[in-house]
């Protein structure tokens, strides 16, 4: 059985895993640390908990419970003092704080929800992510670099709050894959974030296993504005320090004019400008728009994957039969 790992934040990792999951695949998900918006971050500040929203995600992902506890790992309060809390993260938080350990309350709700696959959060230490602009201005976390319309005008510096040591488990997942994917995500806070840890990118840089890139489907404005899939290639390689993909997938179905009007003040369509590369994999991955809770601090309507469209292009790697497919 193929072993495949996955780095990434919650919705990327998501798609990518509720696809594969279906496919006689072993896998594991390494899972950003640095989110401090919504529910995550008023429990990570209140309560002292590492933040589990991202993790929840993956769990819910890789779940065989039924539709009714996947869905009540979602559950979003919408009135009263839980108002903007989902099940999953106080589930997850409140196992943290009986066990004393965050990767306990990730084994015991995988037990609850009957997960196939393994979920290592990056490091579990406290982090924050901290982005400085050309002009100075120093934006302290998650929240604030993803509110940002600024980004897109540079940035001097982008690192995480203390340096953290890399969890153990996730250098022992990206060196026994077979394949590992990076991406899709949001590139400063799902996909760098990871990068920045200790010894992450290194382990990525020499591992023998296939390495794919998951282009985002659309930008964020003022963050990657007008960014292209080169655009998105060459900031992931300035931060590895090479390039080191073997296959990069792109998606080459733009939305509907009614879609990308409704979406035209969140981001424009990624155009893919690496036609001329052989490893450059192109398909219709276009999934149905999704809204995420509106009350979520950090709500936000997405355009995301299709996940069994975006399993089948995975798994033509996975299984070696893309090569002949190439163009």
């Amino acid at each position: 059985m193929k072993k495949v790992c996955t780095i990434g934040g919650g919705t990327g990792n998501f798609v990518v895993l509720s696809g594969l999951k279906e496919y006689d695949v072993d896998l594991s998900a390494v899972v950003a640390m640095a989110d401090d918006g919504g529910s995550t971050g008023i429990l990570r500040d209140e309560l002292g908990v590492l933040p589990a929203g991202d993790v929840r995600q993956c769990i819910v992902a890789l779940s065989n419970s039924s539709q009714l506890m996947r869905n009540l790992m979602n559950y979003r309060f919408d009135s009263g003092g839980l108002r903007g809390h989902s099940f999953g993260n106080l589930f997850l938080s409140a196992l943290e704080k009986v066990t004393g350990s965050f990767e306990r309350s990730i084994e015991e709700v995988g037990k609850v929800l009957n997960i196939s696959g393994k979920i290592f959060p990056v490091t579990m230490q406290h982090v924050r992510l901290m982005m400085i602009l050309h002009d100075g201005k120093l934006l302290q976390g998650e929240k604030e670099i993803y509110l940002s319309h600024e980004i897109d005008q540079g940035y001097k510096k982008i690192y995480l709050e203390p340096y953290p040591k890399v969890n153990p488990q996730v250098i022992e997942s990206i060196e026994a894959a077979d394949v590992i994917i990076l991406g899709p995500g949001g590139l400063y806070c799902s996909l760098i974030s990871n990068l920045l840890v200790d010894g992450v990118k290194e382990a990525f840089s020499r591992s023998k296993a296939k390495k794919v890139c998951v282009m985002n489907l659309m930008n964020q404005k003022g963050q990657t504005t007008d960014f292209t899939a080169k655009s998105y290639l060459d900031e992931l390689v300035k931060f590895i320090g090479r390039d080191i993909f073997d296959f990069i997938i792109v998606n080459d179905q733009e939305p509907g004019g009614p879609l990308l009007k409704a979406y035209k003040d969140e981001g424009s369509f990624v155009r893919n400008d690496l036609k001329g590369d052989p490893r450059v994999i192109s398909a219709d991955l276009m999934g149905e728009s999704a809204h995420l809770s509106s009350s979520d601090l950090m709500n936000r309507s997405l355009i995301r994957h299709d996940k069994k469209r975006l399993a089948i292009e995975l798994m033509k790697i996975i299984r070696g039969t893309v090569d002949a497919m190439l163009v």
